[in-house]
């Protein structure tokens, strides 16, 4: 008799499904791990001190200006050069933002917030170049500014995207936004969702606990952070489709880029025939000659045999 089939019970059934996740779960931290570390201490060591310098320079200029916050007259400097609130006008905005990412934000601890600044801009210079992290910080810091002006401009309802005016006086200063930003762009591009999940979805927590406008920029950043990481690597053809997009609305005044030159085709080859080497043919004589030379000929001989007779009777 066959023995009978016996079904796990449930606390196996359960400890399979758990070690399986356990393994996908490690897989994943490992592959994060060479992915978003592994690399980048590689290019530390190729490079040098010189790939922190990002790193140090943010965290040099957070604690420059905390510093002379300190004091009643370094924090009225610190607010004219760096201050940046929603009821500014945008031009001095814009103007005193790339200061204000060194402004350390007045409820946050700044010495706790040291390590994550050094962290995210050593990770990302090192990961992704100087270039594109200064351009992904500062992009994810203006999309929280734009963004918080347009919620005070729409006004308090709008299932709770509006802010009230009053919002508009709050300080908006600190690195917070660029940091969150950097993070969640590095897991994009490198495909590693439990730092994506420890980034944007802490984000997410904040946002649902503490309503106020940091949270509301920080969830920007984030969103920004990853239409940008989704649009890495296809730069050229983007550029290429807004040109030919600008040149078909008529909006640039170049001309349009002429199409790619055919290619020079060699003359088709047409093969000689050779003409036949045989010898000239000779027209056929007419048959009025073949008698009018007979007729000549008899008369010669004629004359021949007549000159002959007188010869012989003289």
């Amino acid at each position: 008799m066959r023995p009978e089939k016996r079904w796990p019970s449930g606390s196996a059934r359960a400890w399979a499904v758990f070690s399986r996740m356990a393994r996908a779960a490690g897989r994943t931290v490992l592959g994060e791990w060479r992915g978003i570390f592994v690399e980048p201490v590689r290019e530390l060591f190729r490079r040098g001190p010189s790939a922190l310098l990002l790193a140090a320079v943010a965290c040099a200029g957070v604690i420059f200006f905390h510093a002379i916050a300190q004091h009643p007259t370094g924090a009225t400097v610190v607010r004219v050069i760096g201050g940046v609130r929603g009821d500014l006008p945008l031009w001095l905005a814009l103007l005193r933002t790339p200061v204000s990412l060194y402004v350390p934000a007045l409820d946050l601890p700044v010495w706790a917030g040291l390590t994550q600044l050094f962290l995210a801009f050593a990770l990302a210079e090192t990961a992704i170049g100087r270039r594109r992290t200064l351009f992904v910080a500062y992009a994810t810091t203006l999309a929280g500014t734009f963004t918080a002006r347009l919620m005070m401009a729409v006004g308090p309802g709008w299932w709770g995207f509006g802010l009230p005016p009053e919002a508009g006086q709050v300080l908006d200063t600190g690195p917070s936004a660029a940091v969150v930003g950097l993070f969640t762009y590095i897991s994009v591009i490198r495909r590693a969702p439990v730092v994506f999940v420890l980034t944007g979805g802490s984000m997410i927590v904040e946002a649902v606990a503490k309503p106020n406008l940091a949270g509301r920029e920080h969830l920007v950043a984030v969103g920004a952070a990853i239409v940008l990481g989704l649009l890495h690597g296809r730069e050229q053809v983007l550029r290429a489709r807004a040109g030919d997009w600008l040149r078909r609305l008529g909006l640039t005044g170049g001309p349009a880029p002429e199409p790619p030159d055919e290619p020079v085709r060699a003359p088709a080859v047409v093969p000689v025939r050779k003409a036949a080497t045989t010898s000239p043919r000779v027209p056929a004589a007419d048959p009025l000659d073949r008698v009018t030379l007979s007729a000549s000929a008899a008369f010669d001989w004629a004359n021949a045999a007549q000159r002959a007779r007188d010869t012989l009777t003289r």
